[in-house]
């Protein structure tokens, strides 16, 4: 019970950091990516308020053992990059850039983001259907000539 009110206080948390910070208006999002046009700088200090505070956590985390609840903290991620690491980041990106949302902003803006909204995370859903899919065949060796 105590680990579904602190996930229920985090998600709550970054909900309402992402609406306040304007990660959820497609327009500002877009803005931002326009970097030759109307350029919009504003999320970068989002962006940047965000990293610091996951560096720190990063480097307590390091030295602890489990986490405050007493679970085990995940492994490290991999370092390596590698063909699923550049095409899950273009794909991403890309998706990002039409529509305007990433998987967090998406699920915020269901409340308020209308037609649009509900697309999106339903080709979201679909895209993670599909992927451990695409993952097996891109792990597959490719056979030499």
């Amino acid at each position: 019970m105590q680990r579904l009110v602190f996930a229920f206080i985090a998600g709550g948390l970054f909900g309402a950091g992402l609406f306040i910070s304007g990660m959820t208006d497609t327009t500002k999002v877009q803005g931002w990516l326009d970097v030759f046009g109307a350029w919009d700088p504003t999320l970068a200090f989002v962006m940047g308020g965000a990293m610091l505070p996951m560096a720190l956590a990063w480097l307590i985390a390091a030295r602890r053992r489990s986490a405050l609840l007493g679970t085990a903290l995940p492994p490290k991620p991999s370092t390596r990059i590698d063909r699923k690491l550049v095409l899950g980041s273009l794909l991403f990106g890309a998706g990002w850039g039409l529509a305007g949302l990433c998987p967090g902003p998406a699920i915020a803006s269901l409340s308020y983001g209308g037609t649009g909204g509900y697309i999106f995370v339903a080709a979201m859903l679909a895209g993670m259907i599909v992927a451990p899919f695409v993952r097996t065949r891109l792990d597959k060796p490719v056979p030499a000539e």
